[in-house]
């Protein structure tokens, strides 16, 4: 059997015990955190959690120079907590759902947001304003034999050194172990699988130029730097 044409390599995160963590599908979690469902002027759904997804291609290492994406003058930053699945399985409950954990990681979820409200207020998917190349820059995964169950503590994000979004692990309104059970519901899940697990208040733009860095306690910084536009 030959190829038409030779497949892209896997995209491979890295964990911080040296290992090559091979990342599957992309979850990620929206309006988890009160004060930013408020600051995007929607309501928090208590019931469920809402979720989009992304592609594999769009995880990018820490130290990264991302670029500039095309179609937006509005590029907004999202720090998050990762979680990384480990062990997969179908309709897990949420009791068991930790079992089913790799490990955690910081993260972004870099946002179009002008074409994400262009397509919400006309009731359109948000692929265009979230499926964006580089846009899911990744720390290192820490094994949850390392770090714990991650249900409290800080999460921040700085711009070029000034606290731009800073919240606590129990502000997440949908936790991880929830989360992991919604998903499991409606899709099997597979190592390599990553939840996204949703942003605190205080989201803004970037430029070209600007240095992110994303902190959850007890985790390694992601640190990613704004680059120019794409062939600029």
């Amino acid at each position: 059997m030959t190829y038409l044409f030779d497949p892209l390599p896997p995209v491979l995160a890295k964990t911080s015990d040296g290992h090559d963590y091979p990342v599957r599908r992309v979850f990620c979690i929206g309006r988890n955190y009160a004060d930013h469902a408020k600051e995007m002027g929607v309501e928090v759904d208590r019931e469920a959690p809402f979720y989009f997804t992304k592609w594999a291609e769009t995880v990018i290492p820490s130290g990264s120079v991302m670029a500039y994406p095309p179609s937006t003058a509005n590029f907004h930053y999202e720090a998050e907590l990762v979680v990384a699945i480990g062990k997969g399985g179908r309709a897990i409950a949420a009791a068991d759902a930790l079992d089913h954990v790799y490990g955690y990681a910081t993260g972004l979820d870099m946002t179009r947001r002008d074409l994400q409200l262009e397509a919400r207020a006309k009731g359109r998917p948000w692929d265009a304003g979230k499926n964006v190349e580089e846009s899911s820059p990744l720390g290192l995964i820490h094994p949850i034999a390392e770090t714990g169950p991650l249900n409290e503590g800080t999460i921040r994000l700085t711009v070029n050194g000034e606290v731009k979004q800073e919240a606590d692990l129990a502000e997440l309104i949908h936790p991880v172990a929830d989360l992991i059970a919604f998903l499991s519901n409606a899709y099997r899940l597979e190592p390599g699988d990553l939840i996204y697990t949703g942003t605190p208040a205080g989201v803004g733009a970037v430029v070209p130029g600007d240095k992110i860095v994303i902190s959850v306690a007890g985790l390694s910084d992601t640190v990613v730097t704004v680059g120019l536009p794409a062939g600029a």
